[in-house]
């Protein structure tokens, strides 16, 4: 990409940061009734993350990460495909990212790599 490079996610997004919903960067995210019209119809980028969602429930993270979209432009496509009804934004298995759970889970699993 030339010129600017904060000029591309900012027309993405029209400008906006923030979703209507929480969508942490653990959220899971799925699209079980895929469309594939709808899916032609939009951006490159919402496009990847709409198909995504459809091959499997992803986190907000996996999600941005395997699309190659930053997470903030992420979180803002998804909130803007689950207004539309594309996508499901899982119910959250914990309170907050500093949820003692998760955290726990977390340092388990690195433990586990290492």
């Amino acid at each position: 990409m030339t010129g600017n490079p904060w000029l591309r996610p900012y027309v993405l997004t029209g400008g906006r940061t923030r979703t209507r919903r929480n969508l942490y960067m653990h959220t899971l995210v799925s699209a079980p009734d895929y469309d594939p019209a709808y899916a032609s119809r939009l951006l490159p980028e919402a496009r990847r993350l709409y198909e995504r969602a459809h091959a499997s429930a992803e986190s907000v993270a996996e999600l941005s990460a395997h699309c190659g979209v930053s997470l903030g432009v992420t979180r803002v496509l998804l909130g803007d495909l689950a207004s539309a009804g594309r996508v499901l934004i899982h119910p959250e298995t914990y309170d907050s990212p500093y949820d003692p759970r998760l955290l726990k889970e977390v340092i388990h699993g690195l433990r586990e790599l290492a």
